[in-house]
């Protein structure tokens, strides 16, 4: 859950925000009239959700992701010892 703190207290500890929010993981709510008006967040946290909608928004991968997924609930899968061997990994 994101920490909660006003426009003022974002603007005094802006500076060891990115300490706190790498230390702890988590994001901050910045309110203003104690409505959520902006977010931050660690940039490693940013660039997951980033690719994560992109992931999503790409109708060709999210069809593959699907079918995958179809083929592992119908027991279509590789054990991983015959997918080393025939990779030679």
């Amino acid at each position: 859950m994101a920490k909660q703190m006003s426009i003022s207290e974002a603007r005094q500890e802006l500076t060891s925000l990115p300490d706190q929010l790498e230390k702890d993981q988590q994001t901050v709510a910045v309110t203003r009239r104690g409505k959520p008006v902006l977010a931050v967040l660690p940039w490693e946290l940013y660039e997951s959700l980033v690719e994560t909608l992109e992931v999503l928004s790409d109708e060709k991968l999210m069809q593959a992701l699907h079918e995958a997924l179809s083929e592992v609930e119908r027991g279509e899968i590789e054990p991983w010892d015959e997918v080393r061997r025939d990779l030679r990994l």
